[in-house]
């Protein structure tokens, strides 16, 4: 069973998004991509500064299996990535949803309410498989 939490936004391309209080989004992969991408051994971060278009490839994770295009949510600016990842990939197949990739302040808060709910992605990811 493919965890999806209520309280997180989803992309068709397999991203969970949570809402900060300070305004920006803590980005990274599913359980079902992180299931798919097997273990993981490396990720290219974003450079932080950098402003990303909605659906540009900003971030690369590299698994034993494959390498996967990780994509901006939204259009916005990275303002930070986690860097404790570094020297623990292990912790995206461990817990997807508490290994969070970067972070970005939207150009549109608003673009937010156009991504998926847990439902929704549920349904995607189900189609896909």
């Amino acid at each position: 069973m493919i965890k999806t939490p209520q309280d997180l936004k989803y992309t068709s391309s397999h991203e969970w998004i949570r809402q900060e209080p300070d305004g920006t989004l803590t980005v990274g992969i599913t359980d079902f991509a992180q299931e798919a991408l097997g273990d993981i051994v490396f990720v290219e971060f974003p450079q932080v500064g950098r402003e990303a278009k909605a659906g540009e490839a900003v971030a690369v994770v590299e698994s034993v299996k494959a390498a996967s295009d990780i994509y901006a949510p939204v259009a916005g600016e990275i303002v930070a990535v986690n860097e404790s990842l570094k020297d623990a990939w292990e912790a995206l197949n461990k817990d997807a949803f508490a290994a969070w990739l970067f972070r970005l302040k939207p150009a549109n808060p608003g673009d937010v309410a156009g991504l998926l709910d847990a439902a929704a992605y549920a349904a995607s990811a189900a189609a896909s498989k």
